[in-house]
């Protein structure tokens, strides 16, 4: 995709005369010997895996009661070692993918061994430490491998030891301090990994898990208040990543550009949490300024190098502008007239949009003069 979207790229900047022939060609080699980040083998393989694991559970629950329980024990911890032999073995040949997918396939009977020593020994336990220790011995795998496919699989199973912990401990912040206070050291250890083993992707996940964690227990456990304290402080850091000569844009650039994303969902969930629990007019009008507001200047400062930014500052400009339209004219005008200004709102939202689209689009020098 990449790929091909840069040698349309290329073919049009020669046919201008911006770029030789040759240069286009040795930008294109260059991307070749790279290799892309999305390979159709890559997920056969993953496939291919699941496809196997799929099997292998079929097979041994259709014979489960005839199994011996210490054949059953002996099986699972002899799948755990063979897969990450296989994984070795792959490796050493260069076979990345098989690797990638021997170890995945390790991972997931290491989570099976948990469940089965469990089940056939009825130990005692909940949820959330069955998930933090298959969560745990992943991670460590991953960093000795070195494997992004294995990084991802740490970060699908940090979020869901996350939500292992409501189902041992309920809803309650302080039922238990470690499941509470576990999401930031889980999503730093992500973020950590994602960098040593460059699956940079892998990342999102960590700032999934730490959207949550603010979400659950600040804004949804504190209320209103602590929900604007988190909406300011979101965007006091969002507008230090981006303003032009703030000494943080060094770090904005090496942590790419899901930081400021993120850090701008975080201010305007936090911004509209406060705006619907909010009675009165006057607030819900102040705190729909501070929306929209925050919403051009996330387009001025970071959306022309920001698709992801652009798209979530339009989509929130939007909709704060349809609820208070919605707010102001459905007790005196009615339904009708609240589409009918929506069309008028959406009209003008896409003409502005395709202007600043076209802004985006001219060259740095030209938009400076």
């Amino acid at each position: 995709m990449y790929r091909g979207r840069l040698k349309r790229d290329l073919d049009d900047w020669v046919k201008r005369g911006l770029i030789d022939a040759g240069t286009a060609a040795r930008l294109l080699d260059d991307v070749d010997r790279r290799g892309s980040g999305f390979s159709i083998g890559s997920i056969l393989s993953m496939f291919a895996a699941v496809l196997i694991a799929a099997s292998l559970l079929m097979l041994i629950a259709a014979n489960w009661e005839l199994i011996p329980r210490l054949i059953k024990v002996a099986g699972i911890i002899g799948l755990i070692w063979i897969f990450h032999l296989a994984a070795l073995l792959a490796r050493s040949r260069g076979a990345d993918r098989i690797a990638a997918a021997s170890l995945v396939l390790g991972s997931a009977a290491f989570g099976g061994a948990i469940a089965l020593i469990g089940q056939l020994y009825h130990l005692s336990g909940d949820t959330f430490s069955a998930m933090f220790l298959w969560f745990s011995v992943t991670a460590v795998s991953a960093a000795l491998f070195r494997s992004g496919a294995l990084t991802v699989v740490t970060g699908v199973l940090a979020l869901v030891t996350f939500g292992g912990g409501f189902d041992s401990f309920g809803w309650d912040v302080g039922s238990h301090g470690l499941w509470a206070w576990w999401p930031p050291f889980g999503a730093a250890l992500i973020f950590g990994l994602s960098r040593w083993t460059a699956a940079n992707r892998a990342k999102h996940f960590g700032y999934m898990l730490l959207l949550a964690w603010i979400w659950w227990m600040v804004i949804l456990e504190r209320g209103e208040l602590y929900a604007l304290v988190v909406a300011v402080v979101a965007t006091l850091l969002f507008l230090s990543l981006t303003l032009p000569r703030s000494p943080l844009v060094d770090l904005h650039r090496r942590l790419g550009a899901s930081a400021s994303f993120y850090t701008l969902i975080i201010a305007m969930s936090g911004f509209a949490y406060a705006q619907g629990s909010a009675v009165d007019a006057v607030s819900i009008a102040v705190l729909g300024i501070i929306i929209l507001a925050l919403s051009i200047a996330a387009i001025a400062l970071d959306g022309r190098d920001n698709g992801a930014v652009r798209l979530l500052a339009y989509g929130a400009f939007a909709a704060e502008i349809l609820y208070l339209s919605y707010e102001t004219i459905d007790s005196i005008l009615g339904t009708s007239a609240f589409f009918l200004l929506s069309g008028l709102v959406v009209a003008v939202l896409a003409f502005v949009v395709i202007r600043l689209e076209k802004r985006f689009s001219r060259p740095a020098a030209e938009v400076k003069s």
